[in-house]
């Protein structure tokens, strides 16, 4: 009843197999996949039981070790073994301990549902109530990509150089005395020798010329 009315436990949920023995005192109930190929184990006990937690995590072990060959097994189905597959309980009720314990677990996901068998006269019918689960996680609407409008970088501020020093005036130096130019003593003109005195010929008397 449970395979036949899988749409109550979760929409989309494509049944695979059911009734695959694990280990001697391990059983798969209910293997299936859902909408995004992810596999999906569902393990049902007829009254309140904890081992079926257990159980459940030993065939979530299980099917990840062989999802490849499983996904090569039923190949019309679509299964995504890049995902690990999750686990969902199904038991009329649940002890406070597998509860709790549930709760605590990170990184797995694992969802509790209760069942009542109900029959009225010749109709049966199997009524499933969500007690812990694990609320979808809708995936964002592709938006249309707007053209990245392009931010105008505010211009870095000029740095202020420092004003320059006055700069003092520096007095000329005297300039040193132009030294006269001599002529080499080649282009000299030779100085005019005067002419030596001779010393003065003593004059002689003059005889005075007696007249006759």
């Amino acid at each position: 009843m449970v395979t036949k009315e899988i749409g109550q436990v979760e929409k989309n949920l494509t049944v695979i197999c059911n009734n695959v023995q694990i280990s001697d005192k391990t059983t798969l109930d209910v293997l299936c996949h859902d909408s995004n190929g992810q596999l999906v184990i569902v393990q049902i006990s007829v009254n309140e039981d904890d081992v079926m937690l257990l159980n459940g995590i030993q065939s979530l072990v299980y099917v990840d070790k062989f999802k490849s060959f499983l996904k090569a097994t039923y190949n019309k189905n679509k299964i995504d073994v890049k995902e690990k597959p999750r686990l969902i309980l199904i038991a009329p009720s649940f002890s406070d301990a597998l509860r709790n314990a549930v709760e605590s677990m990170k990184g797995m996901r694992i969802d509790l549902y209760e069942w009542e068998y109900l029959k009225i006269g010749d109709q049966k019918g199997l009524r499933l109530q969500p007690i812990f689960t694990w609320a979808p996680v809708e995936q964002p609407k592709e938006k249309e990509e707007k053209p990245v409008e392009k931010k105008r970088e505010p211009k870095p501020a000029k740095k202020k150089e420092p004003e320059p020093m006055p700069e003092k005036k520096e007095e000329p130096e005297p300039e040193p005395p132009k030294e006269e130019f001599k002529p080499p003593m080649f282009l000299e003109k030779p100085k005019e020798e005067k002419p030596i005195a001779k010393p003065e010929q003593e004059e002689q008397p003059k005889r005075k010329l007696k007249l006759f």
